[in-house]
């Protein structure tokens, strides 16, 4: 996978085992990976932000 990777919001869901319904309440409450909107208003989201999204959400360990 290159670092420019750029998912779209059903590959984003798949990867999540995600409902496209979740990722827009996500969306809805500010709390879902940062986006790039495409001028025909599909989303996009950077492999790299979506990586960090998860590791900031990430527990301690015990």
């Amino acid at each position: 996978m290159g670092t420019r990777q750029k998912l779209t919001v059903a590959e984003l869901c798949a990867e999540l085992r995600i409902a496209r319904s979740t990722f827009y309440d996500w969306r809805a409450k500010r709390t879902a990976p940062r986006c790039i909107k495409l001028p025909n208003g599909e989303l996009r989201v950077r492999r790299g932000d979506l990586d960090a999204w998860l590791n900031f959400r990430q527990e301690p360990e015990p």
